[in-house]
């Protein structure tokens, strides 16, 4: 064969071959649908902090779930797109303009920290971005003043909270209460939330109220001033870190001064049981939840556990750590998932709409039967509450209360 020959031969190759590989790579673009985003924002770098991660392992677990089934909107899988705001409002807001200009993005769920969702609700107001809310507990941030609301919140709700801790004090028999609040909005939440149940209560009373700041070394001044003021029990609002060192003190005082302490779930967000370490079983202490795996439907609670082992290495309830914001996030992304085929688009506002038109979903929390209404966008109610406590291996489980 001629030179002449060879390189025009070499030359059509090498084009067919092109050709080829451009054709393969766009079947296979068509053959694989646009995948819809939902975000995470939540304090994944903070200290002592396992919530974000809590409410991400829910989220995966019902993605698992979801895009095993074969996605939504006909074939499409869902995209976990997580940021950390490290418990900082500017980093969340960040987050959320971010978000809201990511292309096929549906929702944005958010971590445990009421004052960081509320910082962001300007935010989403401005850029209609819709929000689902797996822990914050906050009043405000469903009761926001958006028209139409962009926030869902299936979690506790302060204004339930705060009666059931008060009541759970009652029918113990303790009738004078101090509170011991976080210098929060989520503090204030709980100071309103209080003062209204006792104020139509008239066998509770709050004898006091103390407030403390964030990352406070010391709260034992604070907690002995409730007991002077005559507080028969203390109502805490408090995280990981706070409560932590509360507990620490009182254990360390003598018996006749401790007094049974109820706590807001924020603990359960992070490392609380290893940093109050020993002193918690010598302390008197409660806590409200709004689920518990111990107490979950067998059925559902099977079925979860199977989906749970294809994307963690849990195996026992026991080891699931911030059980509220695991199932609470594992019920939402269904919920959310039933409602972007309802609304047979990724455009946020259909998907917001059709949250409303959601007619039932039974989950692992609850049924749901509709999860949200024009409304209500609360998906839980005082039925849903309950008290636990930890047992000697650091296992919140439920105390009958």
């Amino acid at each position: 064969m001629q030179p002449s020959t060879v390189f025009p031969l070499r030359t059509a190759l090498a084009g067919l071959a092109l050709f080829l590989v451009l054709s393969l790579a766009c079947a296979m673009a068509r053959a694989e649908p646009k995948p819809v985003r939902v975000g995470l924002d939540a304090e994944f770098g903070l200290d002592n902090s396992t919530s974000a991660q809590a409410v991400e392992l829910g989220m995966r677990t019902a993605i698992h779930e979801i895009n095993r089934a074969g996605g939504v909107l006909g074939g499409r899988p869902i995209e976990l797109v997580t940021r950390d705001h490290r418990s900082i409002p500017a980093r969340g807001i960040r987050n959320i303009e971010e978000f809201a200009r990511m292309p096929e993005l549906v929702a944005v769920f958010g971590g445990r920290f009421s004052p960081v969702i509320i910082e962001e609700l300007p935010t989403l107001t401005a850029t209609r971005t819709l929000f689902m809310a797996p822990w914050s507990s906050a009043d405000m941030i469903i009761d926001n003043d958006m028209k139409p609301n962009y926030v869902y919140r299936l979690s506790l709700r302060d204004s339930l909270a705060m009666p059931k801790l008060l009541q759970t004090a009652q029918k113990r028999g303790l009738r004078r209460v101090g509170l011991l609040l976080t210098n929060t909005s989520w503090g204030r939440s709980n100071l309103f939330a209080a003062e209204r149940y006792a104020a139509a209560n008239k066998d509770i009373r709050i004898v006091r109220t103390a407030w403390y700041n964030w990352r406070d070394q010391t709260l034992v001044a604070r907690y002995q001033a409730l007991r002077s003021a005559g507080a028969q029990a203390i109502v805490l609002v408090a995280n990981d870190d706070e409560a932590a060192v509360l507990v620490r003190e009182v254990a360390a005082l003598p018996k006749s001064e401790h007094l049974p302490i109820l706590s807001h779930w924020g603990v359960t967000g992070g490392e609380f049981v290893r940093q109050a370490g020993p002193a918690l079983n010598k302390v008197d202490f409660s806590v409200i939840q709004t689920f518990s795996f111990f107490k979950a439907d067998q059925t559902q609670l099977a079925g979860f556990m199977r989906s749970l082992a294809a994307v963690s290495p849990i195996r026992r309830i026991e080891d699931i750590r911030g059980p509220v914001g695991v199932a609470h996030a594992y019920d939402l992304m269904h919920i959310l998932a039933k409602a972007i085929d309802l609304a047979g688009s990724t455009d946020r506002k259909a998907v917001r709409d059709a949250l409303e038109k959601v007619r039932s979903h039974r989950g692992l929390v609850r049924a749901y039967s509709p999860p949200f209404t024009p409304a209500r966008h609360e998906a839980l109610d005082a039925r849903d509450l309950l008290i636990a406590r930890y047992r000697a291996d650091g296992v919140l489980v439920p105390s009958g209360d």
